[in-house]
């Protein structure tokens, strides 16, 4: 039986099966007393043994049979004992299992003593990188692009992540690349009109979108992310020389837009400068022809010659 327990923004929500089992954290005996008494005993059992095959030598059988069986009992009962110290190092944690049952996850780090019979599997909980695979995927726009991330992340719950999956880190690994490829088909290469969120130009919000998605593909895993960060972005190389061409279009296009603009301010203000300052009467005709000559000045992308008017304006 599945629930939705998490849903991607801006996207299909994703059904998550309920955990059978999450983390329980155990703590264990005292590791140190139980190794001082697991040595004291196996030195006791030596010496059992040692002592009862002096009283066999010495013919007193009754006391040297018993120490001769008590020694090795307690030697083994010692070595068993011993079986059961876990040691745990800083960034990691044991998930304790007797005959098949989850039974907690030891996080503490040092030394500690739980059952003999259990099985201890060692889990690392430091903070983890994945970066992915370049992946050549198809925009919003179905223009071929390359893109690759990396994902900062983290085991959290680690029964989930023993329990719930077979693998986390491949599971991490899979899931990644799962969502990198939804991102990348979900929005195009470059923004067609102002407000529109593309991967080129909105890589904060497209790198939290990418986050808030594998965070939710992860969850049934146990891991928490971090973050995530595309490190590639690019469009594929049967399509880049197009798309270049196209992007230095749109740039000369926007920088040519710049220029007329200004060069219409610059001339209104030179028309109104004259006008206030009586340098001169212009009528319609010749303000028509210095508008025409300064735009050619201003907006001409090389430089101009000039020509010198001897005559009158009117012919």
């Amino acid at each position: 039986m599945t629930t939705p327990r998490s849903a991607v923004e801006d996207g299909p929500a994703i059904d998550l099966p309920v955990p059978a089992t999450t983390e329980r954290v155990i703590t264990g005996a005292a590791g140190l007393p139980v190794l001082g008494g697991a040595l004291l005993g196996l030195l006791a059992g030596l010496a059992g043994l040692v002592g009862g095959g002096i009283q066999l030598g010495a013919g007193n059988d009754g006391p040297g049979v018993a120490l001769v069986v008590a020694g090795p009992l307690v030697i083994l009962v010692s070595l068993v004992v011993l079986c059961g110290l876990t040691v745990v190092s800083p960034g990691e944690a044991r998930v304790v299992q007797l005959l098949g049952r989850y039974r907690g996850t030891i996080r503490t780090a040092g030394m500690a003593w739980v059952n003999p019979f259990t099985s201890r599997r060692r889990i690392s909980t430091r903070i983890r990188n994945h970066e992915t695979e370049t992946n050549k995927v198809n925009d919003a726009d179905g223009n071929p692009i390359e893109m690759a991330a990396v994902v900062v992340w983290q085991v959290e719950d680690t029964a989930m992540a023993v329990f719930e999956v077979d693998d986390y880190t491949d599971f991490v690994a899979i899931q990644t690349e799962t969502a990198v490829r939804h991102i990348a088909s979900s929005y195009p290469y470059d923004a067609h009109h102002e407000g529109q969120l593309s991967l080129r130009d909105g890589a904060e919000e497209i790198a939290r979108k990418l986050s808030a998605e594998i965070a939710a593909r992860v969850a049934s895993a146990g891991v928490r992310v971090i973050e995530s960060r595309i490190t590639r972005l690019a469009y594929a190389p049967e399509v880049a020389q197009v798309m270049l061409q196209r992007q230095q279009a749109g740039a000369v296009v926007a920088a040519r837009r710049l220029i007329v603009e200004g060069a219409v301010g610059m001339v209104e203000e030179a028309l109104d400068r004259l006008a206030e300052r009586d340098v001169v009467e212009l009528d319609e005709e010749r303000k028509a022809a210095m508008v025409s000559n300064l735009l050619v000045v201003l907006c001409g992308d090389r430089g101009t010659q000039p020509v010198v008017n001897t005559g009158s304006l009117y012919q």
